[in-house]
Protein backbone atom coordinates (compact mmCIF):
# COMPACT_ATOMS: atom_id res chain seq x y z
CA UNK A 1 0.00 0.00 0.00
CA UNK A 2 1.00 3.68 -0.78
CA UNK A 3 2.66 5.84 1.94
CA UNK A 4 0.03 8.27 2.79
CA UNK A 5 1.47 12.00 1.10
CA UNK A 6 1.24 13.99 4.32
CA UNK A 7 3.49 11.52 6.24
CA UNK A 8 6.09 11.54 2.09
CA UNK A 9 6.45 15.05 3.31
CA UNK A 10 7.10 15.09 6.53
CA UNK A 11 9.65 12.54 6.49
CA UNK A 12 11.74 14.49 3.67
CA UNK A 13 11.35 17.45 6.05
CA UNK A 14 12.68 15.87 8.80
CA UNK A 15 15.37 14.57 6.86
CA UNK A 16 16.10 18.08 5.40
CA UNK A 17 16.20 19.41 8.89
CA UNK A 18 19.08 16.99 9.93
CA UNK A 19 20.71 17.38 6.95
CA UNK A 20 20.84 21.35 7.59
CA UNK A 21 21.46 20.41 11.06
CA UNK A 22 24.69 18.69 10.17
CA UNK A 23 25.49 21.37 7.87
CA UNK A 24 25.62 24.06 9.59
CA UNK A 25 28.01 22.48 12.36
CA UNK A 26 30.24 22.17 9.80
CA UNK A 27 30.13 24.98 7.93
CA UNK A 28 28.80 27.79 10.73
CA UNK A 29 32.19 29.05 11.08
CA UNK A 30 32.08 30.85 7.20
CA UNK A 31 28.92 32.22 8.36
CA UNK A 32 30.21 33.65 11.31
CA UNK A 33 33.01 35.43 9.86
CA UNK A 34 30.38 36.52 6.95
CA UNK A 35 28.36 38.24 9.66
CA UNK A 36 30.95 40.08 10.99
CA UNK A 37 31.99 41.38 7.86
CA UNK A 38 28.80 42.57 7.01
CA UNK A 39 28.34 44.12 10.42
CA UNK A 40 31.65 46.06 10.40
CA UNK A 41 30.69 49.29 8.99
CA UNK A 42 33.63 51.59 7.50
CA UNK A 43 32.87 54.81 9.44
CA UNK A 44 33.98 53.00 12.57
CA UNK A 45 36.33 52.71 11.11
CA UNK A 46 36.03 48.69 10.64
CA UNK A 47 37.48 46.28 12.67
CA UNK A 48 38.73 43.91 9.97
CA UNK A 49 41.10 44.06 7.12
CA UNK A 50 39.64 40.64 5.64
CA UNK A 51 38.52 37.06 5.92
CA UNK A 52 41.55 35.98 7.53
CA UNK A 53 42.00 38.95 9.49
CA UNK A 54 38.63 38.13 11.19
CA UNK A 55 39.20 34.59 11.91
CA UNK A 56 42.87 35.28 13.54
CA UNK A 57 41.31 38.04 15.86
CA UNK A 58 38.03 35.94 17.04
CA UNK A 59 40.55 33.02 17.61
CA UNK A 60 43.33 35.16 19.60
CA UNK A 61 40.34 36.92 21.53
CA UNK A 62 37.59 33.91 22.48
CA UNK A 63 39.00 30.91 20.92
CA UNK A 64 38.31 28.32 18.34
CA UNK A 65 34.59 28.16 20.05
CA UNK A 66 34.66 32.18 19.33
CA UNK A 67 33.65 31.26 15.80
CA UNK A 68 30.57 29.42 16.44
CA UNK A 69 29.08 32.15 18.16
CA UNK A 70 25.39 31.83 17.53
CA UNK A 71 25.29 28.47 16.16
CA UNK A 72 22.56 27.52 18.54
CA UNK A 73 20.11 29.35 17.17
CA UNK A 74 20.47 28.34 13.96
CA UNK A 75 20.88 24.82 14.88
CA UNK A 76 17.78 24.25 17.23
CA UNK A 77 15.93 26.20 14.24
CA UNK A 78 17.21 24.09 11.20
CA UNK A 79 14.76 20.78 11.45
CA UNK A 80 11.29 23.54 11.60
CA UNK A 81 13.13 25.78 9.00
CA UNK A 82 13.78 22.95 6.64
CA UNK A 83 10.12 21.30 7.28
CA UNK A 84 8.64 24.12 6.32
CA UNK A 85 10.62 24.94 3.22
CA UNK A 86 10.06 21.40 2.04
CA UNK A 87 6.79 21.11 3.43
CA UNK A 88 5.94 24.48 2.02
CA UNK A 89 7.31 23.66 -1.25
CA UNK A 90 6.17 20.08 -2.15
CA UNK A 91 2.60 21.66 -1.00
CA UNK A 92 2.66 24.24 -3.74
CA UNK A 93 4.31 21.81 -6.22
CA UNK A 94 1.83 19.16 -6.14
CA UNK A 95 -0.95 22.09 -7.16
CA UNK A 96 2.04 23.42 -10.25
CA UNK A 97 2.68 20.21 -11.62
CA UNK A 98 1.42 19.59 -15.40
CA UNK A 99 -0.72 16.96 -16.19
CA UNK A 100 2.09 14.31 -16.64
CA UNK A 101 3.50 15.18 -13.38
CA UNK A 102 6.49 17.15 -14.27
CA UNK A 103 7.16 20.78 -12.47
CA UNK A 104 8.43 23.39 -15.13
CA UNK A 105 11.10 26.05 -14.04
CA UNK A 106 9.04 28.73 -13.87
CA UNK A 107 6.32 26.77 -11.48
CA UNK A 108 9.17 25.76 -9.56
CA UNK A 109 10.35 29.33 -8.96
CA UNK A 110 6.94 30.53 -7.90
CA UNK A 111 6.71 27.64 -5.42
CA UNK A 112 10.68 28.32 -4.26
CA UNK A 113 9.60 31.54 -3.56
CA UNK A 114 6.31 30.59 -1.71
CA UNK A 115 8.29 28.51 0.19
CA UNK A 116 10.63 31.09 0.75
CA UNK A 117 8.59 33.58 2.00
CA UNK A 118 7.08 30.88 4.65
CA UNK A 119 10.27 29.89 6.18
CA UNK A 120 11.19 33.43 6.55
CA UNK A 121 7.96 34.34 8.57
CA UNK A 122 7.55 31.53 10.84
CA UNK A 123 11.20 30.66 11.50
CA UNK A 124 13.96 32.42 9.65
CA UNK A 125 13.68 36.10 10.85
CA UNK A 126 13.67 35.37 14.64
CA UNK A 127 16.30 33.15 13.86
CA UNK A 128 18.68 34.99 12.34
CA UNK A 129 18.17 37.81 14.36
CA UNK A 130 19.26 36.14 17.54
CA UNK A 131 22.37 34.77 15.22
CA UNK A 132 23.18 38.40 13.87
CA UNK A 133 22.79 40.32 17.82
CA UNK A 134 24.62 37.28 19.36
CA UNK A 135 27.49 37.37 17.05
CA UNK A 136 27.47 41.32 17.65
CA UNK A 137 27.43 41.19 21.33
CA UNK A 138 30.95 38.88 20.81
CA UNK A 139 32.57 41.74 19.00
CA UNK A 140 31.54 44.41 21.76
CA UNK A 141 33.58 45.78 24.24
CA UNK A 142 31.49 44.08 27.23
CA UNK A 143 29.33 40.84 25.61
CA UNK A 144 26.20 40.82 27.56
CA UNK A 145 24.77 37.32 26.53
CA UNK A 146 26.14 33.92 28.48
CA UNK A 147 24.29 31.87 26.19
CA UNK A 148 21.48 30.74 23.85
CA UNK A 149 18.63 31.09 26.81
CA UNK A 150 20.10 34.13 28.73
CA UNK A 151 20.91 36.08 25.15
CA UNK A 152 16.96 35.30 23.58
CA UNK A 153 15.96 36.18 27.63
CA UNK A 154 17.79 39.46 27.60
CA UNK A 155 16.25 40.37 23.85
CA UNK A 156 12.63 39.86 24.79
CA UNK A 157 13.01 41.22 28.20
CA UNK A 158 14.22 44.51 26.73
CA UNK A 159 12.40 44.81 23.31
CA UNK A 160 9.72 42.32 23.39
CA UNK A 161 8.41 39.48 21.19
CA UNK A 162 9.44 42.50 18.10
CA UNK A 163 12.79 42.04 19.53
CA UNK A 164 13.41 38.95 17.55
CA UNK A 165 11.84 40.44 14.38
CA UNK A 166 13.54 42.97 13.56
CA UNK A 167 14.79 43.25 9.71
CA UNK A 168 11.40 41.30 8.59
CA UNK A 169 11.40 42.54 5.18
CA UNK A 170 14.73 41.89 4.44
CA UNK A 171 14.12 38.84 5.67
CA UNK A 172 10.73 38.18 3.06
CA UNK A 173 12.53 39.60 0.53
CA UNK A 174 16.07 37.50 0.91
CA UNK A 175 14.50 34.07 1.54
CA UNK A 176 11.91 34.75 -0.69
CA UNK A 177 14.47 35.30 -3.62
CA UNK A 178 16.79 32.45 -1.88
CA UNK A 179 14.17 29.59 -2.41
CA UNK A 180 13.21 30.80 -6.10
CA UNK A 181 16.34 31.06 -7.43
CA UNK A 182 17.15 27.77 -5.91
CA UNK A 183 14.60 25.84 -6.77
CA UNK A 184 14.55 27.45 -10.01
CA UNK A 185 18.30 26.47 -11.05
CA UNK A 186 17.53 23.19 -9.70
CA UNK A 187 14.79 22.45 -11.11
CA UNK A 188 15.75 23.78 -14.75
CA UNK A 189 19.16 21.38 -14.22
CA UNK A 190 17.17 18.76 -13.15
CA UNK A 191 14.91 19.08 -16.01
CA UNK A 192 17.63 19.36 -18.46
CA UNK A 193 19.70 16.13 -16.88
CA UNK A 194 16.49 13.72 -17.26
CA UNK A 195 15.64 15.22 -20.86
CA UNK A 196 13.14 13.02 -22.43
CA UNK A 197 13.68 10.37 -20.00
CA UNK A 198 12.01 10.82 -16.41
CA UNK A 199 13.34 8.02 -14.81
CA UNK A 200 16.99 8.40 -15.99
CA UNK A 201 18.91 7.91 -12.40
CA UNK A 202 20.66 11.10 -11.17
CA UNK A 203 24.20 10.34 -9.56
CA UNK A 204 24.66 12.02 -6.65
CA UNK A 205 27.76 14.02 -7.44
CA UNK A 206 25.48 15.66 -10.42
CA UNK A 207 22.44 16.50 -7.85
CA UNK A 208 25.92 17.72 -5.35
CA UNK A 209 27.18 19.65 -8.75
CA UNK A 210 23.72 21.40 -9.67
CA UNK A 211 23.17 22.41 -5.43
CA UNK A 212 26.11 24.15 -5.38
CA UNK A 213 25.47 26.12 -8.97
CA UNK A 214 21.61 26.86 -7.34
CA UNK A 215 23.45 28.12 -4.35
CA UNK A 216 26.18 30.50 -6.15
CA UNK A 217 23.63 31.58 -8.26
CA UNK A 218 21.28 32.13 -4.86
CA UNK A 219 24.41 34.35 -3.77
CA UNK A 220 25.67 36.92 -6.31
CA UNK A 221 21.57 37.23 -6.60
CA UNK A 222 20.88 38.60 -3.38
CA UNK A 223 23.69 39.18 -1.30
CA UNK A 224 22.98 42.97 -1.26
CA UNK A 225 19.77 42.30 0.77
CA UNK A 226 21.49 39.99 3.45
CA UNK A 227 23.41 42.78 4.41
CA UNK A 228 21.01 44.95 4.78
CA UNK A 229 18.94 42.18 6.53
CA UNK A 230 22.23 41.41 8.98
CA UNK A 231 22.61 45.99 9.87
CA UNK A 232 18.81 45.57 10.35
CA UNK A 233 18.84 42.97 13.14
CA UNK A 234 22.35 43.81 14.63
CA UNK A 235 22.68 45.94 17.86
CA UNK A 236 22.73 49.11 15.93
CA UNK A 237 19.84 48.10 14.56
CA UNK A 238 17.88 51.26 16.30
CA UNK A 239 20.43 53.32 13.29
CA UNK A 240 17.61 52.32 10.34
CA UNK A 241 14.37 54.02 10.14
CA UNK A 242 13.07 50.66 7.71
CA UNK A 243 14.64 49.17 4.96
CA UNK A 244 15.16 51.24 2.55
CA UNK A 245 16.66 53.66 5.02
CA UNK A 246 19.32 50.89 5.93
CA UNK A 247 20.13 50.26 2.00
CA UNK A 248 20.57 54.51 1.64
CA UNK A 249 22.64 54.47 4.83
CA UNK A 250 24.49 52.21 3.66
CA UNK A 251 25.12 53.28 -0.20
CA UNK A 252 25.79 56.60 1.06
CA UNK A 253 28.83 55.81 3.94
CA UNK A 254 30.13 52.90 2.44
CA UNK A 255 29.56 53.00 -1.26
CA UNK A 256 28.10 49.92 -3.39
CA UNK A 257 30.64 47.48 -2.25
CA UNK A 258 29.42 47.04 0.65
CA UNK A 259 26.61 45.55 -0.50
CA UNK A 260 28.43 42.52 -0.92
CA UNK A 261 30.51 42.29 1.97
CA UNK A 262 30.70 38.83 3.44
CA UNK A 263 30.20 37.13 -0.37
CA UNK A 264 33.21 34.70 -0.34
CA UNK A 265 32.29 33.20 3.15
CA UNK A 266 28.62 33.26 2.74
CA UNK A 267 29.46 31.27 -0.51
CA UNK A 268 31.42 28.89 0.69
CA UNK A 269 28.81 27.82 2.99
CA UNK A 270 25.75 28.45 0.93
CA UNK A 271 26.83 26.07 -1.89
CA UNK A 272 27.95 23.07 0.33
CA UNK A 273 24.83 23.80 2.43
CA UNK A 274 22.40 23.29 -0.75
CA UNK A 275 24.62 20.67 -2.07
CA UNK A 276 24.05 18.81 1.09
CA UNK A 277 20.44 19.96 1.35
CA UNK A 278 19.30 18.63 -2.15
CA UNK A 279 21.77 15.27 -2.38
CA UNK A 280 20.47 13.62 1.14
CA UNK A 281 16.46 15.28 -0.31
CA UNK A 282 17.06 12.58 -3.84
CA UNK A 283 18.54 9.87 -2.21
CA UNK A 284 15.74 10.14 0.32
CA UNK A 285 12.79 10.32 -2.52
CA UNK A 286 15.08 7.29 -4.40
CA UNK A 287 14.68 5.22 -0.87
CA UNK A 288 11.17 6.13 -0.19
CA UNK A 289 9.88 5.58 -3.40
CA UNK A 290 11.28 1.96 -3.89
CA UNK A 291 9.49 0.99 -0.32
CA UNK A 292 6.61 2.70 -1.85
CA UNK A 293 6.80 -0.08 -5.00
CA UNK A 294 7.50 -2.71 -2.59
CA UNK A 295 4.71 -2.39 0.22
Amino acid sequence: MRKDVTDTECDLCLTGGIAGGIEICITFPTEYVKTQLQLDERANPPRYRGIGHCVTLTVQDHGVRGLYRGLSSLLYGSIPKSAVRFGTFEFLSNYARSSSGKLDGKASFLCGLGAGVSEAVLIVCPMETIKVKFIHDQASSTPRYRGFFHGVREIIREQGLRGTYQGLTPTILKQGSNQAIRFYIMTSLRNWYLGDDPHRTINPIVTGVFGAIAGAASVFGNTPLDVIKTRMQGLEAHKYKNTLDCASQILRNEGPLAFYKGTVPRLGRVCLDVAIVFVIYEEVVKVLNRVWKTS
